[in-house]
């Protein structure tokens, strides 16, 4: 795992092609915002694993499932 810090207006940049830049850090919460091609598909960890869980026909037992984004 890469671990990098950036600071809010700060980017980094994988495969010449994705942006991921920091909007905005309150404490504990921060706000990303990536540009990255249409084709590219971009979810949060916990809708993955929702994702997952369904296609292969196993209940989603995700305890981020009720939080808001």
């Amino acid at each position: 795992m890469l671990i990098l810090t950036r600071y809010t207006g700060q980017s980094i940049v994988i495969a010449d092609n994705i942006v991921v830049r920091v909007l905005r850090n309150n404490g504990s919460e921060v706000t990303l915002g990536i540009d990255a091609p249409r084709d590219v598909k971009i979810n949060r960890e916990e809708i993955q694993k929702r994702m997952e869980a369904a296609r292969l026909g196993l209940p989603s037992a995700d305890k981020d499932d009720d939080m808001v984004a």
